[in-house]
């Protein structure tokens, strides 16, 4: 279990499912350098917890994440303008491959988007496994409003979750789009009622905790590897063999068992 402090995310773990929540309500959950630390040592932490078998992202307050925190912005651009840069701690963070690379190798994570996700709010849960979004849910990718190209992996993972039409509407209009428009668009799985985001992102979160963790993780490595590879025949040929690795191991075993006896099967851990 994850002992350490934090200051602007919240760490909890409810039996196998950790719940990370990012915890700036007051700024709409702006993104920070302090955040993205943060978050990256949650992640690592349910990681290497053996108990932990999936984890759900959501925000404090009425916002997912509004952003980048642009406080040092107009600082960064003036200290530019006289030709001395001192890029702020979120500035120099530009083009971080981190949080993307480490969420494509987490537990599952489930994203439960309860309000405007914005910037890289819509950029990260992109890059969680599921997205499940509240009706209250706004979505924009606002870069280019603000003068700036999408980074942190949103070109990707826009177009793999979106499709590439969806993703160049995202990325050159900027607008802000609601829950049922980002569900046509294909940005999120679901969408629930407000008040029942949490109960049906921890259902997801507890449906996947079920099953075998080695299965899981195959599957989702599976996935974000082969997305993104040319090669069928070198697809097909990592399937083949990873289900016969799967094979061998003792949770295929007893779920085979645990069929032919008419019970809940018990995987290890």
């Amino acid at each position: 279990m994850d002992t350490q402090s934090y200051e602007q995310i919240l760490y909890e773990r409810r039996g196998p499912i950790v719940l990370i929540t990012l915890n700036r309500p007051e700024k709409l959950n702006a993104w920070s350098a302090m955040m993205e630390s943060e978050f990256l040592r949650a992640i690592q932490a349910a990681g290497d917890d053996s108990e932990v078998r999936a984890i759900v992202v959501t925000g404090a307050g009425r916002a997912f994440c509004a952003g980048g925190d642009i406080s040092g912005w107009s600082q960064d651009i003036e200290n530019r303008s006289r030709g001395a840069p001192a890029p702020s701690p979120l500035t120099s963070r530009e083009g971080s491959p981190e949080v993307p690379v480490t969420l494509s190798r987490a537990k599952p994570v489930v994203a439960a988007i309860n309000g405007p996700a914005i910037g890289i709010g819509l950029t990260m849960p992109m890059a969680c496994d599921i997205r499940i979004a509240s009706d209250k849910a706004q979505f924009s990718a606002r870069f280019v409003k603000v003068g700036l190209t999408p980074e942190c992996g949103s070109t990707r993972y826009l177009s793999l979750v979106a499709g590439i039409g969806n993703a160049l509407f995202m990325a050159l209009t900027g607008r802000i789009i609601d829950a049922q428009e980002a569900l046509a668009r294909g940005l999120v799985d679901r969408i629930v009622p407000h008040d029942q985001l949490m109960d049906e992102a921890f259902a997801v979160a507890e449906e996947i905790a079920a099953n075998p963790p080695s299965a899981v993780w195959a599957a989702k490595r599976l996935i974000h590897e082969n997305a993104v590879e040319a090669d069928l025949r070198r697809v097909v040929s990592q399937e083949g063999f990873a289900i016969r690795e799967a094979r061998r191991l003792p949770d295929h075993a007893e779920a085979v068992q645990a069929f032919v006896e008419k019970r809940q099967p018990n995987f290890t851990r």
